[in-house]
């Protein structure tokens, strides 16, 4: 009886995708929902990595026992250059994955005078339409490793993208890198990152999922896992899921699924209820040349459809003159490698 999940965030781990598919249960998630909240986190990220904050904070707070202001002060100034870190203005951003959050970081940086370049082989013509003229395309990661002063990694967890940060890359390092993870920890080769912590190769990593190994080091910046914990964040999280949620169920319309692919077919104000067919299938050959058959048989009009496929999966939208017959509708649920069909 499960039609859907959302996940309102963009990770689906926590979701057994494959056996969803399997049943014809779309899987949405929400891109970009959040894409600011992680900007904001990524560019809070940089200022610490580059500036004595964090021990300057732990210093401040450490002289408590102090309890004259003009002798705590002195000694405030004293110890400042103990702290002194470097401007972000004018360095240069390695963007790793380009999509919704990777642009906006991108844009961002490009407004604090920093100069940008960015690296996502499989970048779709909506988000490079989204980048910022100054960002320049690089199409080897090794190439934006080397002549990067930061790199934010804003990626997936996918077979071609786990452990993308290897030893090779780390290796290919340029002098002083600041790596920021808020994506996923495991497009991090966790070996490959200690080895180029210890060997001072990397500078500073800042993480948004702590590891143990991390606790106590003065290179490694950890957080919570808070890139996307914000009110608004959430907020729009949620809207974006019932959104798409109550477009599916309503319309059949496909937008940000993670397993079925992106399928939207405009439907007439005054559409009879009952007349859009919502079908899925496995992705063979002759299955819509059946299903339209079957509407042939039973003198059933089509006035307008739609099909697309994912991988193993197909996903049909067709709208009927009248709605179909329970015998029609039957004979199409029994076609070999039809998964779903749902009336609207």
């Amino acid at each position: 009886s499960l039609k859907a999940v959302a996940r309102a965030g963009a990770g689906v781990n926590n979701v057994p995708v494959t056996d969803c598919t399997s049943q014809g249960v779309v899987v949405f998630n929400t891109p970009g929902a959040n894409a600011n909240a992680v900007k904001e986190l990524v560019l809070c990220g940089m200022l610490l990595a580059s500036r004595g904050i964090v021990p300057g904070i732990s210093f401040a707070d450490s002289q408590s026992g102090i309890s004259d202001y003009a002798e705590l002060s002195k000694l405030m100034e004293q110890e400042k250059k103990r702290f002194k870190g470097n401007e972000i203005a004018g360095k240069t951003l390695g963007v790793v994955g380009l999509g919704a959050i990777g642009s906006m970081v991108a844009e961002m940086a490009i407004g604090l005078d920093m100069k940008v370049q960015g690296y996502d082989p499989a970048l779709s013509v909506e988000a490079a339409w989204r980048l910022p003229s100054q960002v320049k395309r690089i199409e080897n990661l090794s190439n934006l490793v080397a002549s990067s002063d930061f790199i934010s990694l804003h990626l997936p967890v996918l077979d071609s993208t786990r452990q993308l940060i290897d030893a090779s890359m780390f290796a290919a390092l340029g002098q002083g890198t600041c790596l920021l993870n808020f994506a996923r920890d495991e497009i991090v080769d966790s070996a490959a990152l200690m080895n180029a912590l210890e060997t001072e190769k990397l500078r500073m990593y800042v993480s948004d999922f702590p590891r143990s190994e991390f606790m106590g080091r003065s290179d490694v910046i950890s957080m919570p896992h808070i890139g996307a914990s914000t009110a608004e964040a959430e907020e729009n999280c949620a809207i974006m899921a019932v959104d798409q949620l109550m477009d599916f169920l309503e319309n059949g319309n496909i937008r940000n699924s993670v397993n079925f692919p992106a399928l939207i077919l405009d439907r007439a104000a005054n559409a009879e209820a009952g007349t859009r067919l919502a079908i899925s299938n496995k992705n063979v050959p002759k299955m819509l040349g059946q299903i339209l058959s079957v509407l042939a048989d039973q003198n059933i009009n089509v006035i307008d459809m739609l099909n697309k496929s994912r991988g193993e999966i197909a996903y049909n939208l067709i709208d009927l003159e009248n709605p179909a017959s329970d015998s029609a509708l039957a004979a199409i649920a029994n076609i070999e490698d039809v998964i779903k069909v749902t009336v609207l």
